[in-house]
């Protein structure tokens, strides 16, 4: 079974974890492009959803889905979303593909927040995979600077800009222990737009798939 194949899979079961279509929620991602492909079916029960980027937006209008804007889609029920590191806590790090604002935004406008992931996702310790940082573009040297007092190594994220038109820095080397500590720590750095670690507006629930089953934990 591919990962891809696994990637389809939590996205079909994450359709289950459903009870109200009306208004959703939708991410960004490799895995949220399977969860929308399964939406088509259900989109006459659908008013509405408010998309977390471009690339998602234009998904979802291909398939007759309505999207609308947050300020006019009032409450959200439920936000569907990728991750690219997810630990026992159901803490993440998110942004891999850019979108790491406009999803902590819909993440905290939302009743419940639903991630799904195959099983390479999951870790013990937060940090192997690079922390995205969308920040101002002219922060970025400075907001590098202070991100190597604290023993992170940014990147530069290159060629690439954020839908909101800034840029990224990507962490290396960091061990995430105290991931509430260390998100507060960085949105206070003066420049930055704000941080991949959803640790402070975690997933409520996640769909984790593997060759052997589905998993959900609460």
């Amino acid at each position: 079974m591919s990962q891809d194949d696994l990637k389809r899979k939590a996205a079909e079961a994450a359709i289950g974890q459903i009870s109200h279509f009306a208004v959703l929620g939708i991410g960004t991602g490799s895995t949220v492009n399977h969860f929308i492909d399964l939406l088509a079916d259900y989109k006459s029960d659908i008013e509405g959803t408010v998309s977390s980027s471009e690339a998602s937006t234009s998904r979802l209008k291909h398939l007759g889905i309505p999207v609308m804007e947050l300020s006019d889609a009032g409450s959200i029920e439920t936000y569907i979303d990728g991750a690219d590191e997810i630990n026992h806590q159901l803490q993440m790090i998110k942004g891999g593909g850019g979108a790491l604002t406009r999803e902590k935004i819909i993440a905290g406008a939302s009743k419940k927040f639903i991630c799904i992931a195959d099983d390479s996702k999951q870790v013990d310790l937060l940090g192997q995979f690079p922390l995205p940082i969308e920040v101002i573009p002219m922060a970025r040297s400075f907001i590098a600077r202070e991100i190597i007092k604290i023993g992170g190594q940014p990147q530069f994220r290159e060629n690439f800009v954020t839908d909101n038109g800034n840029h990224i820095l990507d962490i290396y080397n960091l061990e995430i222990i105290e991931p509430v500590e260390l998100e507060n720590r960085l949105n206070n750095i003066p420049g930055v737009v704000t941080t991949g670690l959803f640790a402070m507006r975690k997933a409520d629930i996640a769909v984790i798939s593997s060759v052997s089953g589905v998993t959900v934990l609460q």
